[in-house]
């Protein structure tokens, strides 16, 4: 569907809801608190004056490279520009609400499963219509921020997972982290790990939209599609977690475990793999033991597709449409190429396209298995689902979980799972 340029506003406030928690598998801002919304988006005509920009990273104050960077940014496009940071959840919502007042931000930036709700309440202007490039955009990355052939702005970064692995432990256990490339490999390297006593992986697989983002790329990467979840391809991912549990390679408490409390095992040394995502990098050389990082393997070989983290900046529906020609160069300035390493560095992102991505791996050789990762992966709302994600990703982490705690047997978990989604999309 695509909307009239003017005259849309945001519908269906529901939506927010069954999208919102979708933010919090992979995001880097955290909930520090946040001002107040902008008298806003009809304040000044183009061409000068005030542009309001809500952006999920609150932990950034005026000091910062970020906020440094938006300020530039409105310097050279001829305006002041007034910034607000929103915890991400809140910021879904406050988005719709304002859209419905008639009272949006100019630029909007928000983890990328937000915006085929946004898209779909009538919320966010296309590229087409500012004439935003994305054509040196990674196409996998772009896909987040699509819906019905149109894209709804460009994605600023984007993080995913990857399996971190403590070398003194595989070394104990001889095994050579170069040997896994599949699941085969990596379940006999867990049983070697077990047997020499120490602990496999460590994952999370939280009855929530976390468990769901850590899940996909073993679902994905044994070639199940999200739209039929009881696969025999989709019921073998569950399977392999289920038996991983049944033969302790992983931990009981990965049915409780958020991607924080994941890292927190991992980090005592006692095992061998913990799958998480780039954020924890930082975090990683704190340990006080030498690790290393491999892509998450595809069940046949070859790097699984992992979900991508990560905001898109877009371009919200003004009633003065005067105004998109300075946005424009607001979001174009954000996202150009001579601004992008700056601003995926601040954010601990990937690049969106291989020229920044070069440069950050000559920074920083550490990042190339997450460029590759990042190459690798989709969004959760690829494939046109938008907002039918949230409807499958529910039932898909409650077989999960129900497989995981042995109360239901994988296929029967994914076929109550399937049944379920498929109502809940129809």
């Amino acid at each position: 569907m695509r909307p009239g340029s003017s005259g849309r506003r945001a519908a269906g406030m529901g939506a927010a809801v069954l999208v919102a928690a979708t933010g919090l598998a992979a995001c880097s801002s955290q909930p520090d608190g946040a001002g107040a919304p902008s008298a806003g988006a009809g304040q000044s005509a183009a061409g000068g004056g005030t542009y309001t920009i809500w952006d999920p990273y609150p932990q950034y104050d005026k000091s910062s490279d970020w906020v440094k960077l938006l300020d530039t940014c409105g310097t050279q496009a001829g305006v002041t520009v007034e910034r607000t940071g929103y915890d991400t959840t809140d910021l879904t919502n406050k988005a719709l609400l304002a859209a419905q007042q008639g009272n949006s931000p100019d630029v909007l930036i928000v983890d990328n499963p937000v915006v085929s709700t946004l898209a779909e309440a009538g919320v966010l202007t296309t590229t087409e219509e500012n004439k935003l490039d994305v054509t040196s955009i990674a196409p996998n990355l772009l896909a987040a921020g699509q819906l019905g052939g149109k894209t709804y702005g460009i994605p600023i970064g984007a993080n995913t997972l990857a399996l971190y692995y403590n070398k003194e432990v595989l070394k104990k256990a001889g095994v050579d982290a170069d040997s896994v490339k599949d699941w085969a490999s990596l379940t006999a390297a867990l049983e070697k790990v077990k047997a020499a006593g120490k602990k496999g992986i460590t994952f999370s697989a939280i009855g929530t939209e976390e468990g769901s983002f850590q899940f996909l790329p073993w679902f994905w990467g044994s070639g199940a599609n999200l739209t039929k979840l009881d696969s025999p391809e989709g019921v073998a991912s569950v399977a392999l977690w289920a038996d991983w549990l049944k033969k302790g390679y992983a931990p009981n408490s990965v049915i409780n475990n958020t991607q924080t409390t994941s890292w927190q095992e991992f980090a005592t040394g006692d095992f061998a793999f913990g799958e998480n995502g780039t954020w924890q990098l930082a975090n990683a050389k704190k340990t006080g033991f030498d690790y290393g990082i491999i892509p998450i393997p595809a069940k046949d070989g070859g790097t699984a597709p992992a979900p991508t983290g990560g905001e898109f900046v877009s371009i919200p529906v003004q009633s003065d449409t005067a105004r998109y020609a300075t946005s424009q160069k607001l979001v174009s300035c954000l996202t150009s190429t001579d601004n992008s390493l700056t601003t995926t560095t601040t954010l601990s992102y990937i690049a969106p396209t291989e020229a920044v991505q070069t440069k950050q791996v000559e920074q920083n050789a550490e990042l190339k298995v997450w460029v590759e990762a990042v190459k690798a992966a989709k969004g959760r709302t690829s494939d046109n689902l938008g907002t039918k994600y949230p409807k499958i990703s529910e039932p898909m982490w409650g077989a999960v979980q129900a497989a995981l705690s042995g109360s239901t047997a994988p296929q029967e978990a994914m076929a109550a799972a399937q049944s379920t989604a498929a109502s809940a999309t129809q």
